[in-house]
């Protein structure tokens, strides 16, 4: 049985425009059928054939968990117990909150509705431990030189027995190397330095992996740094000179008020004792950093997150 050539591209093009004819029976050849672009905007199946969804608008509609930071469910939680404990009255620091520390929620909750400044607050944080981990890696090397130099006075001391060692020096190099650890430990965050049960880990997905990190950063590794910053603040500032009422000595020879060490001939230990709080403070820093890392991997905003791929744990049999 013959079919004509317009028969066959026009049952083509019923069934949805097939492929071209490229030659008819007689040897001739079959102009394939255009196809223009329509200027209609895409669109897809809704529910039903007469419910059509446009793609680029259904792509802009989000639910509302995905359009609020996790950290924002936190602070508001937050908030509303601060406001029960201070109407009800209680002698714990969440009933009786600074007026910058209602100020600094009220931040917090406000940056969670907007995720983009959240995002860019999160850069900022970061940029101060790339600037802090940087120092600290120099400080490696000031506390290899200095403990080279210990090491080459005390047995040279040995040699011409003569007691050279230089008491400065001793406390010099444990201070650098306690300075070098304080100021870095944003860094090791950051990075996920921290020890982890690696071969458990590994296995976990982005998205699992980002909820155990908010749990664990927002109700135990945030309220400790928090407590830690809390403690320090005195301890540091009497390390510096401030006396146990609160006052600090006149004049402006500082150095003369510092907490002086046991050890004779030993640098003052004030300072160091400051740093001790000064660390912690860009440990919180940087541990907030995380907490909104990982809430934007949970609410699927992974393009605001910087996810960063780390080599894979090695396996030893």
């Amino acid at each position: 049985m013959r079919w004509d050539s317009e028969e066959i591209l026009s049952s083509d093009q019923e069934v949805g425009r097939g492929s071209a004819i490229s030659e008819n029976e007689h040897g001739g050849s079959v102009e394939e059928p255009e196809y223009e672009a329509s200027d209609a905007p895409v669109v897809a199946l809704g529910s039903s054939p007469g419910d059509p969804i446009e793609l680029h608008q259904a792509s802009q509609v989000q639910p509302l968990w995905h359009r609020i930071h996790p950290l924002g469910v936190v602070v508001c939680a937050l908030l509303v117990a601060s406001v029960i404990a201070t109407v009800v009255g209680t002698d714990y620091l969440i009933g009786n909150l600074a007026w910058w520390h209602w100020l600094g929620l009220l931040a917090l909750l406000a940056l969670s509705l907007r995720l983009t400044a959240l995002h860019a607050v999160r850069l900022r944080l970061e940029g101060i431990t790339t600037i802090t981990g940087g120092v600290a890696k120099y400080l490696g090397w000031l506390v290899f030189l200095v403990s080279l130099f210990n090491v080459v006075t005390r047995y040279t001391g040995r040699y011409i027995e003569t007691d050279i060692i230089i008491g400065e020096m001793m406390s010099f190099a444990w201070m650098t190397f306690a300075f070098m650890f304080l100021i870095g430990m944003n860094w090791g965050v950051r990075e996920q330095i921290n020890p982890r049960i690696d071969f458990w880990w590994a296995e976990f997905s982005d998205r699992r992996k980002a909820w155990l990190d908010f749990v664990m950063h927002v109700f135990f590794f945030l309220p400790f740094v928090l407590v830690a910053i809390r403690i320090l603040w005195d301890y540091g500032r009497k390390g510096l000179g401030m006396k146990f009422t609160g006052e600090w000595p006149d004049g402006w020879h500082v150095w003369n008020s510092w907490e002086t060490a046991w050890d004779a001939g030993s640098l003052p230990i004030g300072p160091i004792k400051f740093l001790t709080f000064i660390g912690f403070v860009l440990l919180g820093l940087q541990v907030l950093a995380e907490i909104i890392k990982t809430g934007f991997v949970i609410i699927g905003r992974e393009d605001l997150a910087d996810l960063q791929k780390h080599d894979e744990f090695q396996r030893i049999e």
